[in-house]
């Protein structure tokens, strides 16, 4: 195990994790990685993808002891069709007082009245994400995804409820075409790494790096094709943060669609052309053949206003001013990074995030 404080911010910074489970923040660490090598269900159909997750669906309610997260979104409501009546369903609302920001309630209302669910709205306030925030990071040993603590808010509820597992639609988008800005052209190497790397290290530190071995892994004739590379790296980034925040809590994550894959070549003429996650679309209108397909909305976290008049970190390890041109989830990112140091040092701190 090699301690390299450097490599872990930039590495976090840019892939929104530290890729390499051998360098750590701290001596003593680990900064805990999702196992993304256990066996997967092969999908090449709609109907594959069907009885797989209705056989993983089956096996997490078989003792009665799941919960599920609803969204708005298509991947969660095929979910609910599967999960026998009378599960209960949370969907999560973060609240901004005063301002008006992206809230799935009503349309996850619809899918759990339809498949008559018990529905109920996690409300979530900045006060909240801060505490599990914390948690969170150090029980991962490293900074977190935006999106992690909010899941622990809800699986903290889960657990205190009575559920010991928790199933969520994540890895849909990424196994099955729905990340249409990065699948949407051939991309040449240098243009991949500018549009998938979060925050550039040199934005923001005084020390920066560009641990590049993830792209360099898949830099083939000067190109990296974008579901290649999703598939190993992002998909371990989004299974490491839902596990994470379901370790957190104690209470098991369950991702039905993490457990199949791709069984064929990605079709990039269907998603180009607007048909993204076209297997998963058919099997939605399958299980709903009188409902539009819903729109694409990224879970909701209203970033942008939580970090409205944050002024940007104050530790030596960052350039003054750096978030200045940065949107709310790069602010996130490096006031996630700030605050998790302090926690390796044990700081007296107290938030800055919406003051």
């Amino acid at each position: 195990m090699t301690t390299d404080k450097e490599f872990c911010m930039c590495s976090y910074l840019m892939y929104r994790y530290v890729y390499d489970n051998n360098i750590t923040f701290r001596e003593g660490d680990v900064c805990a990685t999702a196992d993304i090598g256990f066996k997967r269900h092969p999908v090449k159909n709609r109907d594959d993808l069907y009885y797989a997750l209705r056989d993983s669906v089956a096996k997490a309610y078989a003792d009665g002891g799941a919960v599920l997260a609803l969204s708005g979104g298509m991947d969660s409501a095929i979910l609910a069709r599967l999960v026998p009546e009378g599960t209960k369903a949370y969907t999560f609302r973060c609240i901004v007082p005063g301002v008006q920001v992206t809230d799935e309630s009503g349309m996850a209302r619809k899918w759990a009245d339809y498949n008559h669910l018990k529905h109920e709205v996690i409300d979530i306030y900045w006060e909240d994400i801060v505490k599990a925030a914390d948690k969170c990071m150090r029980h991962k040993k490293s900074p977190i995804h935006s999106i992690e603590a909010q899941i622990s808010i809800a699986a903290e509820k889960a657990v205190q409820e009575g559920y010991s597992k928790f199933v969520l639609g994540e890895n849909a988008d990424i196994i099955y075409g729905g990340m249409d800005g990065l699948l949407s052209k051939d991309w040449l190497y240098a243009e991949f790494i500018d549009r998938y790397s979060y925050v550039m290290p040199y934005k923001v530190l005084r020390n920066p790096s560009m641990p590049l071995d993830p792209y360099k892994e898949f830099e083939k004739d000067g190109h990296i094709d974008g579901h290649d590379f999703i598939n190993k790296y992002f998909r371990q980034e989004a299974l490491g943060t839902y596990t994470n925040a379901c370790s957190t809590a104690g209470i098991k994550f369950v991702g039905p669609y993490s457990l199949t894959y791709l069984d064929a070549p990605i079709d990039y003429a269907r998603i180009r052309a607007g048909d993204t996650k076209y297997i998963i679309r058919e099997l939605f209108k399958e299980l709903y053949p009188e409902e539009d397909i819903p729109s694409k909305i990224p879970m909701p976290r209203p970033v942008n206003e939580w970090f409205a008049g944050w002024d940007g970190p104050k530790r030596k390890e960052f350039v003054p001013h750096c978030t200045e041109s940065l949107n709310g989830d790069q602010r996130w990112m490096v006031w996630c990074l700030e605050r998790y140091l302090n926690i390796l040092e044990g700081e007296d701190f107290h938030d800055k995030g919406s003051d």
